[in-house]
């Protein structure tokens, strides 16, 4: 269980179907407001090969939760150190799922021995993850099936002391 009392649990090969139809509807409904119609078409596109995306959750360390039997969300983690993924069904999305899920990843990649964590957060999940400490680091712009689409790297440092303040309330990093 989780902080939120979300149960995780594992992918399985069998949650492969389900996790492309939650990651097409959390992209479809989620992203509109940052991402326009081909954008978000082309970003669905990635998953449309049901094997290669089994095979890129299986490649990472994968997690689930589920409400009412039916997968709510999902996360992946990439090298121990980067978090590949995380969707949450639209019906789901404000409920803590998100957080649940990354604060197992955050979790897992320190115990695996990680200093810092990086995403390539969506435009639409940058406040998400700044909220969360993450700290952008660079800018990118993706191409997916001839669509360009705005991402941000971001970093959170995993370890237990808070990040240094100068007056100025800049965490004193170059």
């Amino acid at each position: 269980m989780t902080r939120t009392g979300y149960p995780l649990r594992p992918f399985l090969p069998a949650d492969t179907l389900a996790l492309r139809e939650l990651f097409a509807a959390s992209v479809e409904e989620l992203t509109q407001e940052d991402y326009d119609e081909d954008q978000r078409a082309a970003w669905v596109a990635f998953a449309e090969d049901a094997e290669a995306f089994r095979e890129r959750l299986e490649e990472a360390t994968t997690i689930v939760i589920d409400v009412d039997r039916e997968p709510a969300g999902f996360a992946s983690l990439k090298d121990d150190s980067v978090l590949d993924m995380l969707y949450v069904h639209p019906y789901h999305a404000g409920s803590g799922i998100g957080s649940a899920l990354c604060d197992a990843l955050e979790t897992l990649a320190k115990a695996r021995g990680a200093a810092a964590i990086t995403v390539e957060a969506s435009e639409t999940a940058v406040e998400f993850f700044e909220a969360r400490d993450y700290t952008a680091t660079q800018r990118n712009s993706v191409e997916r099936f001839g669509e360009w689409l705005a991402t941000t790297t971001m970093k959170k440092t995993l370890n237990d002391e808070p990040a240094e303040r100068s007056e100025d309330g800049d965490d004193g990093e170059a």
